[in-house]
């Protein structure tokens, strides 16, 4: 009569687990190659974005431009000369942390400050350009912002070049108090006088343009421009639904809703930006004959 051991007898002390099959190797894929669109989540070549100047090429998502590549997209080459390059801010009121967050952004960025004022050449034509970084502290405007801007607008005064403005910024400085919201006032009285003797100025707002810059030069311009997409307003979409407690109409803030009720004049896609700037120069007299429409 067979005994318990005899039911395990001759069988396998140990599981055996099967080979595994042979997986060919991953090929390792260099970091920085691809990248997810933050709009449409679409996974991209970061090189495509690059030719497409920083735009989606799935859903025309426009990415932020640094103030020195965006210099480079709307200039002639080699034509573009800084003003007031050592120009930098200080910390008047002895703000807790705003040192080392200024020295932190001149470091990483190789800017002063949050915009870069220079004369140049669009298509020929002789121009005071002005570029916001929202990079440089979310291109909040401090004192030597506003001073630069009123500079770059006295420099087109004196030499009667047309102005271009490119503003990127979440409003004024709060580490520079008082000092920042002045700017407002000043940066809109130069723009009065640039009015007065009738220089032409053009806004160009791109994503984001809110608060204090917003409320003061760049919504001044003879001309005002936005990119497809574009946030534009004083106080954000969120700020406002926190306030009032009410759910604002979609889009409400962004640049298609302004257009649509006079707030701007135009909607021009990055790639267009440069050309639709030089036919609008033109159109005012500059740079040889007016062409007809745009």
């Amino acid at each position: 009569m067979p005994t318990f051991k005899d039911l395990f007898r001759g069988k396998q002390k140990y599981v055996t687990v099967p080979p595994k099959e042979k997986v060919a190797p991953k090929r390792d894929i260099p970091d920085g190659l691809w990248s997810k669109c933050t709009q449409c989540n679409n996974l991209l070549f970061n090189k495509e974005i690059e030719r497409n100047l920083l735009v989606c090429p799935k859903c025309n998502f426009h990415y932020r431009v640094p103030a020195r590549r965006r210099i480079e997209q709307l200039t002639d080459e080699g034509t573009f000369v800084e003003l007031d390059p050592d120009l930098s801010p200080v910390d008047p009121l002895s703000f807790p942390g705003y040192k080392e967050k200024l020295a932190a952004a001149q470091h990483s960025l190789g800017l002063k400050e949050a915009v870069l004022t220079g004369t140049a050449k669009l298509e020929g034509i002789p121009i005071v350009l002005a570029v916001m970084d929202f990079d440089f502290i979310g291109g909040s405007m401090g004192s030597v912002v506003g001073e630069k801007i009123t500079r770059a607008v006295e420099e087109a005064l004196q030499r009667r070049f047309p102005l271009i403005i490119v503003s990127t910024s979440g409003g004024a400085r709060m580490q520079e108090g008082i000092l920042s919201l002045m700017q407002m006032a000043k940066t809109a009285a130069a723009l009065g006088r640039l009015a007065e003797e009738r220089v032409l100025y053009i806004s160009v707002l791109t994503n984001p343009c809110t608060a204090g810059v917003m409320a003061s030069f760049a919504s001044l311009g003879d001309i005002i421009i936005a990119e497809p997409g574009a946030l534009v307003a004083f106080a954000g979409p969120r700020v406002i639904e926190q306030t009032i407690r009410e759910k604002l109409p979609p889009g409400s803030h962004r640049a298609e809703f302004l257009l649509e009720h006079g707030f701007i004049d135009l909607i021009v896609e990055r790639k267009e930006l440069k050309k639709t700037l030089g036919r609008l120069l033109r159109l005012h007299g500059m740079g040889g004959q007016a062409t007809n429409g745009l």
